[in-house]
């Protein structure tokens, strides 16, 4: 029997977490990729290669964000048409998303293997990390059609209210990558190389398992051979929803990348810290990251109904949700980050220096609760362009000029290096509070009387 869940009748929180709980255990083998690929090398390789893996896992990861968030125009559309009653339309929809990410993984093929270099010159890799930074970026990047079809795989799955399917599919990849990272890089010491490989073949292997799924599964629509084809409108529909989301996470990935190249100048330790800390950032946020793409779903398929009050009805029990499991990792990254970095490195300096750098996300696991659930709530009843402007002010308001201004003084400290991204999330959260009361006015705020009334 399929599970697809219907998101605009019943309850709401009950839904909203058999949705979210998928999509939160996808995230996090999802995030495992890049981790494992640390993890391994930090404990059979070199220091220049955690900086390489940290670097270019990090270039790669601002990719796959960029091509992840314009496949949530995908998700939309199709939430939205599914909640008005107008499922035919998803094969059109599905086919004209396929040319057009299929002309996207082209690009980005070509840019990542060509321009490998260049890449790794522009985030100031250190000398003795360069030519590896290089190796892992152009081989993942050889991989860019893999990584963006799993994408819109699971754009597509989430969009038509299916979130366990792409999480099966990549909990088998996750196996595959570490068994292939521990005999490339344990076994046959290929180091930054040998992790990129296992990656790429990994994620290969995810995108055949969900195609053999697709033939297998009862979609809410038919998808014929005529449908794959550039349907112009679609794809503008489908770009209108997705390149706002898509530009604003490229800029912010670019913000982060900027932060990199800055803490790269400061020298290996820094940089094999930074990099460690950002792996594990991406598992401390997986929950607020979770109800986000869950609330995109949520909120698309309840605009299509009309039924805009349980959209915001959604939210408040996203953000409830989030800020409790919020508290618990902003204590834990605040007084154990040693220990947590200890996990993908052996070296006590390289611990340290990501364990100083994460006291200042502690702060940022709080603020990502309300953050992440209103931009999945915009997402997905279409105000993307909103989602757009609130993250770029956000990342090159403030996020890049505080982190600059806090390398320049002496002492350096990372932890305050690091404090510029809770500055952003707050500066963030308060225009979408702005955009909230303009929308809907200042007699439904989002309280707790609110959410416990519901």
């Amino acid at each position: 029997m399929e599970r697809r869940i219907d998101f605009t009748n019943g309850g709401i929180l009950e839904p909203l977490l058999q949705f979210a709980l998928p999509v939160l255990f996808a995230l996090f083998l999802q995030s495992m990729y890049g981790a494992v690929d640390l993890l391994v090398v930090g404990q059979f390789a070199t220091r220049a290669d955690v900086s390489a893996v940290s670097t270019g896992s990090q270039i790669m990861q601002t990719v796959t964000n960029l091509i992840g968030s314009l496949s949530t125009g995908t998700t939309v559309l199709l939430g939205q048409k599914i909640g008005e009653g107008n499922a035919k339309e998803g094969g059109r929809i599905c086919g004209a998303s396929l040319c057009l990410f299929f002309i996207i993984a082209l690009f980005f093929t070509l840019l990542l293997t060509l321009f490998s270099a260049p890449l790794a010159h522009l985030m100031n890799a250190p000398a003795e990390a360069f030519s590896l930074t290089e190796t892992y970026t152009r081989i993942c990047g050889a991989g860019s059609l893999v990584i963006i079809a799993y994408n819109l795989i699971g754009s597509i799955f989430r969009g038509i209210g299916d979130s366990r399917t792409p999480f099966y599919t990549v909990a088998i990849a996750c196996v595959c990558n570490i068994l292939g990272d521990l005999l490339l890089v344990a076994v046959f010491e290929m180091g930054a190389a040998g992790a990129a490989i296992a990656t790429v073949a990994s994620q290969f292997l995810s995108v055949a398992i969900s195609l053999c799924l697709i033939r297998r599964k009862s979609l809410p629509f038919e998808l014929h051979r005529w449908d794959i084809r550039f349907h112009r409108q679609l794809v503008y529909q489908v770009l209108s929803l997705g390149l706002p989301i898509a530009v604003q996470d490229l800029l912010v990935g670019m913000s982060f990348l900027i932060i990199l190249a800055i803490v790269n100048h400061l020298g290996i330790i820094a940089s094999a810290g930074v990099g460690v800390a950002e792996k594990i950032c991406g598992f401390i946020m997986l929950v607020p990251a979770a109800f986000m793409q869950s609330m995109s779903a949520f909120a698309a398929q309840n605009k299509g109904a009309g039924r805009m009050d349980r959209a915001r009805q959604g939210l408040y029990y996203a953000i409830a949700v989030s800020l409790c499991f919020g508290f618990c990792t902003s204590w834990t990254s605040f007084f154990h980050g040693a220990d947590l970095a200890g996990f993908f490195t052996h070296e006590r300096e390289v611990a340290l220096a990501a364990a100083d750098y994460l006291k200042a996300y502690s702060i940022d696991c709080l603020l990502t609760s309300f953050l992440f659930s209103f931009v999945g709530f915009y997402n997905g009843i279409g105000l993307t362009r909103f989602v757009m402007v609130q993250g770029i002010v956000g990342a090159f308001g403030i996020r890049v000029p505080v982190s600059y201004f806090m390398s320049l003084q002496k002492p350096v400290s990372l932890f305050h290096v690091g404090l510029a991204t809770p500055c952003s999330s707050a500066v963030q959260i308060l225009l979408c509070l702005a955009c909230f009361y303009l929308l809907h006015g200042t007699t439904r705020k989002p309280t707790i009387r609110t959410l416990w009334k519901h």
